[in-house]
């Protein structure tokens, strides 16, 4: 392709960005890492790609849920790989230190080996950098809700300027869908990371890079301009992505409110995110109730599944409205909603079985995510098993790696 691609060893040890920590890595984490980006990539998402997975022989200690009990785990090595891992937090850091000309030189740098779209001069060129972030970064927070990923740690140090997702910590997919979950548990106070806030937090970390490149930029208004068209950006952006997977051949009148109403269902209702939209592709070819109560994640009553009914009658009746076949519809649907996506507890019995020196689990899992909208295996298209609700590493985690 031409490109470029850098490689990065994560565990290998301390370095200079390392601040106090040991620099090393645990098989838990590293196995998470790897799976994920790699899951990513096939469902269509930017990210950051996993080329190998290693232990290192030695034992790490770590504090899985920062509770005061340490244990030793198997330390390893991820060699990742990406077009640049240039992150907001290198322009941040050379701006706070008032290096402008190291600033100005990463900058151009920048733009001349990863932005070969932008072909202006001076400083046009540096809002063109600006802008060109920021809808990448629109784009990706997305694309994250068109699976279902929740990040965790979305501080500026975890933001690509390519718009790549990166820094695979303490993320999870969605199961039942809920715009308040965070999969941190570090986050638990405010749920700053929370799913239905990635969006905003975007849009504050796109803030923070903008006062870093305000000495370079200088012109205030241009950066407050560019800052507020992101939101709807990014909302024109989502609501034609919800457009796409529920089959609708373009943003209609009434369809924000259509939206509203299914959120409200969704999360009254605890439904799995992607077995609704799988389901949905299947209307009227199944019992409402029997199916409904397989992607549900509480008890569903006579007067939860009328309102499921009302919800889908209004659905068919948007489906009509459609100036596309039915076929091209599901046509839609089935490219932008995955039949399989690798769910925490998937990972945490992945690792469980590592750890045992087994790999029947691995190698099932890196089929099923390389084919995510083909149901390879039936058993992991299902929903999270109830054994596994309050289970860590499975609903929540922490940062520690």
């Amino acid at each position: 392709s031409g490109k470029k691609t850098e490689i990065q060893w994560k565990g290998a040890g301390a370095t200079p960005y390392s601040r106090h920590a040991d620099g090393r890595a645990v098989l838990r984490s590293s196995v998470r890492e790897y799976l994920m980006s790699e899951a990513m990539y096939h469902l269509g998402v930017p990210t950051t790609r996993a080329l190998s997975l290693s232990l290192t022989g030695e034992e790490v200690v770590r504090d899985i849920l920062y509770s005061g009990n340490p244990q030793e785990e198997k330390g390893a090595v991820v060699i990742r790989t990406a077009e640049s891992f240039l992150r907001f937090g290198h322009f941040e850091l050379l701006s706070a230190q008032q290096e402008y000309k190291t600033l100005q030189d990463l900058l151009d740098f920048t733009i001349k080996n990863y932005f070969p779209e932008i072909q202006s001069e001076g400083n046009q060129k540096y809002k063109d950098f600006f802008e060109n972030v920021a809808e990448r970064t629109a784009d990706l927070m997305v694309e994250w809700f068109r699976v279902g990923f929740v990040h965790g740690v979305m501080n500026t140090d975890n933001m690509s300027v390519l718009g790549l997702t990166i820094d695979y910590g303490p993320f999870s997919m969605m199961d039942e869908y809920d715009l308040n979950f965070t999969s941190n548990t570090t986050d638990l106070p405010g749920r700053r990371y929370a799913f239905g806030k990635q969006g905003q937090i975007a849009q504050w970390n796109l803030w923070q890079l903008a006062n870093a490149l305000h000495p370079i930029i200088k012109d205030e208004k241009f950066l407050e301009d560019t800052l507020n068209k992101f939101g709807d950006y990014f909302w024109k952006g989502h609501d034609n992505m919800l457009c796409d997977k529920f089959g609708f051949d373009e943003l209609r009148v009434n369809d924000e409110e259509f939206f509203i109403n299914w959120q409200g269902l969704m999360q009254e209702f605890q439904l799995d995110y992607t077995l609704f939209f799988n389901l949905l592709e299947r209307v009227g070819d199944y019992d409402l109730k029997d199916e409904f109560e397989k992607i549900s994640y509480t008890v569903l009553d006579d007067k939860a599944f009328s309102k499921i009914k009302n919800f889908i009658n209004q659905y068919e009746l948007r489906i009509q409205k459609n100036k596309i076949s039915r076929e091209e519809s599901l046509v839609l649907m089935r490219k932008n909603n995955p039949k399989f996506t690798l769910r925490n507890y998937l990972l945490y019995e992945c690792i469980e079985e590592i750890e045992k020196g087994e790999t029947a689990l691995l190698e099932k899992l890196i089929i099923a995510l390389e084919n995510p909208y083909e149901e390879k295996f039936p058993k992991f298209s299902a929903k999270r098993p109830t054994k596994y609700d309050d289970v860590s590493g499975c609903s929540m985690l922490s940062c520690s790696s």
